[in-house]
Parts: structure tokens; C-alpha cells; sequence
């Protein structure tokens, strides 16, 4: 029986991958590299920035302290949501509302830091839909690894055969499928490759689409 709806944060929620890809853009270009939005959807999408800065550092053979360049991309990226507010994904409040009516267990799990995490949700007031959030400082590997979602049944209290992951990212549904929880798939600024595609349950447009999946789960359980 589903019990716990596990959501992804950004892209799937909010709007911020490409202010993510813009604060990335900055950071490599200062080194004399072009850097392509089709070069950030193919690599980025779904992963931690420590992840992301030591790819960096090894793509680009960079000689650069991690924690200076991840303070750098925190400086950049408060810098652009100053500018523009984060949007929220089509669909989003109905489906969290129908969840809160029909009991559903909900969480956050992203890579993104606590702060940072808190503080996009707080903007639109979205935490009292939720049970609770896990972000990346709080597991050991980070997606594609399915430590995060682990850690998110764990704090729900309900086994993974009872828990649904919405993603948008290729590493996310790697690491719901590592985890053993279904996954839904809204892509966001790329869609799945097909060795993605045969690991989900369904791909929707977006995230109204979601309340239809369980609506059908209801009957086909009655």
C-alpha cells in the first residue's frame, strides 16, 4: 500500500536549475572555458555542488579549493534569486493539497543544503505541506547513490515498497531505483535517456498529472 510520496527539490518543485546553470557558467567561464546549457543538463542536473565542483576540477584539470568555489556558487546563486523570485512547477499546490487530504506522508529529500533548501521552500510558504525534509549534508554518498531516500523512508517510518519518488533528473531516478521506491518522472530541462525511462513508472508533463497515477492506485487496490 503507498503510503509516502518522497519529492525532489529543484526542477521537479521550483524552478532553479537554470539559475543553477548560470552560476556554474560563471565559475568555468572565469577560467577561460565555454560552458553550454547542454553540457550543465547532461552533467549537473540532480547533484550535490561538492559533487559538481570536483567534477569541474577533474574535467577542466582546475587547480581550485572546493569549499572557496562552493562558497562562490552560494555568493552567485543568492545573488540571482535576489534578482528573481524561484517559481514553483506547474501542479505543484494541487498535488500537495490532495496529498495532505488523503494522508499521505510527504518529504523533501535534495542535495541542496539545509539552508538553502529551507529557505526556497519558506518563500512560498510550502513547508506545512510536508512531514519533513532530508538534504545532502545528512547521508553519506549523495544521488545517484540511494542513500537520500533511504534516509527519507527512515524518517517517514515506512519501507521503500511503500514510498513513491517524483524526480526530474537522471541521478535521481538512478537513485530511486537503487533504492528500490517507485519513480515518476517530470522532466525538467532534459528528458531521460531510455536506460532512465525503463526504471519509472510513468513520465508526466507535470506534477497535476501525479494525482491521476494514484487515483488509479486507489482503485486498482480496492
Amino acid at each position: 500500500m503507498l503510503k509516502a510520496i518522497i519529492f525532489d527539490m529543484d526542477g521537479l518543485m521550483v524552478d532553479t536549475e537554470i539559475i543553477s546553470f548560470q552560476c556554474y557558467k560563471d565559475i568555468i567561464e572565469s577560467y577561460g572555458f565555454n560552458f553550454t546549457k547542454k553540457e550543465y543538463i547532461e552533467d549537473y542536473p540532480g547533484k550535490s555542488v561538492i559533487s559538481s565542483m570536483n567534477f569541474i576540477k577533474n574535467k577542466y584539470n582546475i587547480d581550485f579549493d572546493t569549499d572557496e568555489k562552493i562558497n562562490q556558487f552560494k555568493i552567485l546563486e543568492e545573488q540571482y534569486l535576489l534578482k528573481n523570485s524561484v517559481e514553483l512547477k506547474k501542479g505543484l499546490i494541487q498535488l500537495l493539497k490532495y496529498l495532505n487530504i488523503h494522508y499521505y506522508k510527504t518529504i523533501v529529500a535534495t542535495s541542496s543544503g539545509k539552508e538553502r533548501a529551507e529557505r526556497i521552500l519558506g518563500e512560498h510558504n510550502l513547508m506545512k505541506y510536508f512531514n519533513g525534509i532530508v538534504c545532502g549534508s545528512e547521508v553519506e554518498h549523495g544521488k545517484p547513490a540511494p542513500d537520500i531516500f533511504l534516509k527519507a523512508c527512515d524518517k517517514l517510518n515506512v519501507e521503500p515498497e511503500e514510498a513513491l519518488v517524483l524526480e526530474d533528473s537522471e541521478a535521481g531516478i538512478q537513485a530511486a531505483s537503487e533504492a528500490k521506491i517507485s519513480v515518476i518522472c517530470i522532466p525538467d530541462m532534459k528528458f531521460p535517456q531510455e536506460k532512465y525511462l525503463k526504471k519509472v513508472e510513468h513520465v508526466y508533463d507535470s506534477l497535476e498529472d501525479v494525482i491521476s497515477y494514484l487515483e488509479m492506485k486507489k482503485d486498482i487496490s480496492k
